[in-house]
């Protein structure tokens, strides 16, 4: 459920469209019709997000948001204003305001940004919840009592309240991002924002100005300033997930933010200061990746201050059985189910299964299974169909099979092209590139018995990297895939 606090004197069209966008019960619109009122209401109710009218008839708007940031500076506040009036809005965000919408209101775009609002929200204000037994409810605790999980909660412990850049590993689906939000709420920045970003899946060509902004007209389609995430964030935390995936070219001006706390945005020349803590994380080997010219070394050396390794959950052996029960706990209570306890044999068929997606996948099948199931014991019939019973060593000899085919098939290619290029050819490297994809990824999605998660993990991509090249394809990955959880999301670990 979220909260909504709708602050205008006109309110009468902008409340009705909230409404219809999210309806109660699921959620709450409260009203406000001037300026005192909404300060007033945001000092009582803290709502999870705000919509602030930039002109109100007892103060701007802009006055207000500096209140509502004394009152709590976690409130995600997007400014509501029409098109000509848009600088005061941009002005804000430099400030720290969320985001900024124009009348009249897109219901697609609305929901697109406060439903943003409301998770960013929910991320500062869940605490970080640590239950090594699996007995706690909460959405996003920390599971496990492994020797390992318990070097992490050290580990924890030790770096939160160090105002020092810290880097997170492990294999996708290990609760990298929640590891992260528990460093943020441990630490001295707590009271302040928190904003995460997924360095995989924004474009590269938007990554520089989703980071650092930009200045209006600095490229086509640039019609007006834009503040990015390090300006958003002055005072906050910053979490880049896949970071290893960040081009080279911008990991030179993250490094220079971390050392000076300074940049310039795209297409600009003023030097803009900040003060941001910045966490990462990343399933790649970027000790590995900065020997061979993949990452840059020095911003390696300087993430790596302090860094936290995940463990995979096929190495954290008895966390499995209480993992499962905790996830069986809370989905059956978030689904309707019944659910009180795990046939044994089930149980068994998920011990034997290699867990590449780790916790995110474990608790994808369980809640597949949980839409199967009738009764109190999940059966093992219930597992879905896909959940197979492969062997560790059958898997690594299946997916070696198929990154020999993949190499073979790139050395044809190669072969095919050396030789025969031509003064006029351009963009040969796309087009290689391009076949290679053509080659490839059908073979991965056939290999991951069309899910793309799983062809995702084969290929060392993100998921959105994967979508999107397939549907430059024209291979429609709408339809590919099978029952996966989105984007983004994370689960507890």
């Amino acid at each position: 459920m979220g909260r909504l606090l709708l602050i205008d004197d006109d309110p009468a069209l902008v409340a009705r469209q909230a409404r219809q966008v999210f309806p109660s019960p699921e959620h709450a619109v409260d009203i406000a019709e001037s300026g005192a009122l909404g300060i007033e209401t945001a000092r009582r109710i803290r709502p999870d997000a705000v919509l602030l009218d930039l002109h109100l008839p007892d103060a701007s708007g802009f006055d207000v948001f500096q209140a509502i940031r004394r009152i709590d500076a976690r409130i995600p506040v997007i400014f509501i204003t029409v098109a000509r009036k848009a600088d005061a809005a941009i002005e804000a965000m430099k400030q720290g305001a969320y985001d900024y919408l124009f009348k009249p209101l897109d219901l697609r775009r609305l929901r697109e940004v406060v439903e943003g609002a409301f998770e960013v929200s929910r991320r500062m204000r869940t605490p970080a919840v640590v239950a090594e037994d699996g007995e706690a409810d909460v959405e996003g605790a920390i599971v496990g009592s492994c020797p390992a999980m318990l070097e992490v909660y050290k580990a924890i412990g030790r770096v939160a309240a160090q105002d020092v850049p810290v880097l997170i590993t492990g294999e996708s689906g290990t609760g990298k991002e929640l590891v992260a939000q528990a460093i943020y709420q441990h630490g001295p920045r707590a009271r302040q924002p928190f904003l995460a970003l997924n360095c995989a899946a924004i474009p590269e060509t938007l990554l520089e100005s989703e980071l650092f902004g930009h200045e209006k007209g600095s490229f086509t389609g640039a019609d007006r300033r834009r503040i990015g995430k390090f300006e958003q964030c002055n005072g906050g935390t910053l979490f880049l997930d896949e970071i290893g995936d960040m081009p080279l070219a911008l990991q030179a001006k993250v490094l220079r933010l971390l050392q000076e706390q300074t940049f310039e945005r795209v297409g600009g020349g003023e030097t803009i200061h900040t003060d941001v803590r910045l966490i990462a994380a990343t399933h790649r080997d970027l000790r590995t990746w900065s020997n061979e010219g993949r990452f840059r070394a020095d911003l390696y050396y300087r993430l790596s201050v302090f860094t936290l390794a995940l463990p995979p959950l096929r190495e954290r052996g008895d966390d499995l059985r209480i993992l499962v029960r905790h996830f069986l706990r809370r989905l059956s209570a978030e689904m309707g189910r019944d659910v009180r306890d795990l046939a044994p044999e089930a149980m068994q068929r998920l011990r034997d299964y290699p867990w590449p997606g780790n916790v995110r996948e474990l608790q994808s099948t369980l809640k597949q299974a949980l839409l199967q199931a009738s009764g109190p014991v999940l059966l093992s019939r219930f597992l879905p169909e896909s959940f197979g019973e492969p062997s560790p060593g059958s898997t690594v000899v299946e997916a070696s099979r198929s990154r020999d085919a993949e190499v073979s098939a790139a050395g044809e290619l190669a072969v095919t092209l050396h030789g025969s290029f031509r003064p006029e050819d351009r963009d040969v490297y796309v087009e290689l590139h391009r076949e290679l994809d053509r080659l490839l990824l059908p073979a991965a999605m056939e290999f991951a018995h069309g899910s793309q998660h799983q062809a995702a993990l084969l290929l060392g991509i993100a998921r959105q990297t994967l979508r999107q090249k397939l549907k430059q394809l024209g291979l429609h990955p709408a339809h590919q895939g099978d029952h996966e959880e989105p984007d983004g999301q994370d689960s507890a670990t």
